[in-house]
C-alpha cells in the first residue's frame, strides 16, 4: 500500500511539474505582449499577469513541499523527497532569474544604446539555461530513482 501511495505522491509531482511548465510559457507570452505595448506600457495588464503567476507558482511550490514531507516521512523515501528540495531551490532560482531578465530586456528596448543592457540580458539567458539544465538533471535523477524502486 505505500509503494502504491508513493507512486501516487510520484504521479502528482510530474502533473505539477507540468503546470509549472505551462505557468512559465503564459508568462513569458504575457512578457512579450507587454513589451509589444511599449513605450507606454501596458502596465496594468502585466502586473495582473505577474500577481496571477506568482500565486500559481505559489500553490505549486506549497503542494510539492507537502509531497516532499510525505516522501520524507511515512513513505521513506528521503532520496526522493531530497530530489524534490533541490528542484524546488533550481525553481526559485530559475524564477527569479527570469523575472531579471525580463526587466533586462524592457531596458535594452528602451534603452537600445546601452551595451551594458544587452550583455546583462546574454548573461541571465546564460544563467538561465544553466539554471534549466540543472533541474532537468534533477529531474532525471528524480525519475531514475523513483523507477528503481518500482
Amino acid at each position: 500500500m505505500l509503494e502504491e501511495d508513493a507512486q501516487v505522491l510520484i504521479r502528482r509531482f510530474y502533473a505539477l511539474q507540468s503546470e509549472r511548465v505551462e505557468a512559465y510559457h503564459l508568462f513569458e507570452e504575457g512578457h512579450r505582449a507587454y513589451l509589444r505595448s511599449g513605450p507606454d506600457y501596458d502596465f496594468v495588464r502585466y502586473r495582473q499577469l505577474v500577481h496571477e503567476i506568482t500565486l500559481a507558482f505559489s500553490g505549486i511550490s506549497r503542494e510539492i513541499l507537502q509531497i516532499k514531507e510525505k516522501l520524507e516521512g511515512s513513505h521513506q523515501r528521503p532520496d526522493l523527497a531530497q530530489h524534490l528540495g533541490h528542484i524546488q531551490e533550481k525553481e526559485k532560482e530559475k524564477l527569479e532569474l527570469t523575472a531579471q531578465l525580463q526587466l533586462a530586456k524592457q531596458n535594452v528596448q528602451d534603452h537600445p544604446e546601452v551595451e551594458a543592457h544587452a550583455q546583462e540580458v546574454r548573461e541571465l539567458k546564460h544563467k538561465l539555461i544553466q539554471t534549466i539544465e540543472a533541474i532537468s538533471e534533477i529531474l532525471q535523477d528524480f525519475k531514475y530513482d523513483s523507477e528503481e524502486s518500482g
